[in-house]
């Protein structure tokens, strides 16, 4: 499905002498035909207007893989995938509790809680059974921010599926762009505590290090030697996807060849809980935690508070082929923007999600029939749920009521992961491409009329094929990221 890699390298370094050249669109179409000895059909050579699209047709014209997209963008595909999440300790679990339809909401155990008695709200979704010593020394594990701890884990694990060697290679050509909306929370509720109680030359030197936004992207960065492009996105439920959108570009526009990104959060705190508690933004189905998170269905009260890590390799299509990379999935598009609403509450008419949904279709070149499957934010919340299905009608049309669009929301398995969410619930993006498989909802006994009219994957896994998958994840602040993924096919 390849092409010869030094057929590639011929072709690319024809392409920039003849960019270096600056020759017209006639000449450029003669100095192809005659370096690979083929013919540009008329209509065909009229539409030819750049460098980047010439090699496009040339390649495909001799069967080679395309390398760079048509508009001179290098193809970003992904070549390692981690996670750790309350329903799985790495990303083969993890999507395997997705299809499968596994809860891993349960009533929240640990003693940070115990201490005050009137809570309405009582399940989250933690990470249980997992200690930081898989990956680091409990010493140093002591200076890191749970968030942190979590994030490394799954980079760790994506670093090693992706089969890359990262002691070697240039590290400038290497980066990295994380999420959290929240965090090292932890780290401040705790060390509140320790002033109020010690006073301030108790708290800990490292402090600082363990409660910034950015000391997850800066953990990560630090073990894997990653000197290039970096960034933090503090978007709130929408960071991870801001973050891998950002990765993504900094590809395609040739400042890394590659880049790891995602995002991660741990979040589910005395302080974070209650906070959101008193907001009314979370389910209180105490009695029943494996079915409080109902996104879509008519009796859903609010979203599961949850923690967890998903972390991605991305790499241009030239260095996943140059290294014999195994590529599971190419990123294809992606776009955000603001509702510039509510700081809360999203805009009842889908603004923003509708926005972030259209223009993402638009980097990625694509009609909206293209898209078979669409991972919705759907938090389980009344407002946010509606919003998105006014907004997916905004967009696909027909297309969304027809049965030529399926969605689900995996939420309703693993609850809200908050910054981290976009980078969890790619996971089943990815596998929906690559395996046929779509999740299902869980817990979607009766849906919503308000949220009626949209295909939703209810209670059972769908098989189907699916080559184009979309991924969106909204947050407060009116913040909305959608993304696109697909098959890779050459």
């Amino acid at each position: 499905m390849g092409a010869d890699k030094d057929k590639i390298t011929r072709e690319t370094s024809f392409m920039e002498d003849l960019n270096a050249d600056s020759l017209d669109t006639v000449e450029l179409v003669m100095e192809f035909e005659d370096e690979f000895e083929t013919s540009i059909p008329d209509d065909q050579a009229e539409k030819i207007l750049t460098v980047g699209n010439a090699i496009d047709f040339i390649k495909q014209a001799n069967g080679s893989t395309t390398l760079m997209s048509s508009n001179n963008r290098h193809r970003v595909v992904i070549t390692g995938m981690g996670a750790l999440t309350n329903v799985g300790h790495n990303a083969a679990d993890t999507w395997d509790a997705m299809k499968s339809g596994r809860s891993g909401i349960k009533t929240i155990d640990s003693p940070e809680f115990d201490q005050y008695n009137d809570w309405t709200v009582t399940i989250g979704g933690q990470v249980r059974d997992w200690t930081p010593d898989t990956i680091m020394d409990k010493r140093e594990a002591k200076r890191v921010d749970r968030v942190s701890l979590l994030g490394l884990a799954a980079a760790q694990e994506a670093v090693d599926h992706s089969g890359m060697d990262f002691t070697t290679g240039d590290p400038e050509r290497r980066g990295i762009v994380m999420g959290s909306g929240i965090g090292g929370i932890y780290t401040i509720e705790t060390s509140v505590q320790i002033l109020e109680s010690k006073g301030p030359s108790r708290i800990s030197p490292f402090t600082v290090p363990k409660l910034m936004a950015n000391a997850v992207t800066g953990n990560i960065s630090i073990r894997f030697n990653l000197q290039g492009y970096a960034s933090t996105h503090a978007t709130a439920c929408a960071s991870s996807g801001h973050a891998i959108a950002d990765a993504m570009e900094a590809i395609r526009s040739g400042k890394a060849d590659v880049m790891i990104a995602g995002g991660a959060e741990a979040a589910l705190t005395p302080l974070c809980l209650g906070a959101f508690m008193t907001m009314k933004a979370l389910s209180t189905r105490n009695d029943a935690p494996e079915k409080a998170s109902r996104p879509f269905d008519i009796d859903r009260d609010g979203f599961i508070l949850s923690e967890g890590a998903a972390v991605y390799v991305l790499e241009s299509l030239e260095h996943a082929q140059a290294r014999g990379a195994t590529i599971y999935a190419e990123l294809c598009g992606a776009a955000n923007s603001c509702d510039a609403g509510h700081i809360t509450a999203p805009h009842p008419e889908g603004r923003g999600a509708t926005n972030a949904m259209k223009w993402a279709l638009k980097d990625a070149g694509m009609d909206p029939t293209s898209i078979n499957y669409i991972n919705a934010h759907g938090t389980s919340t009344p407002l946010g749920d509606k919003a998105e299905i006014i907004a997916v009608k905004n967009v696909f049309a027909n297309h969304a009521t027809s049965g030529g669009l399926v969605m689900n929301s995996t939420k309703s398995m693993h609850g809200h992961c908050l910054g981290a969410s976009g980078a969890v619930e790619l996971i089943a993006c990815i596998h929906a491409v690559t395996d046929g498989i779509v999740a299902p909802t869980i817990n979607l006994d009766n849906i919503d009329p308000e949220c009626s009219g949209v295909d939703i994957v209810a209670n059972t896994a769908r098989e189907m094929s699916v080559n184009y998958a979309m991924n969106n994840t909204f947050g407060f602040g009116g913040h909305n990221v959608s993304l696109i993924v697909g098959r890779f096919d050459g």
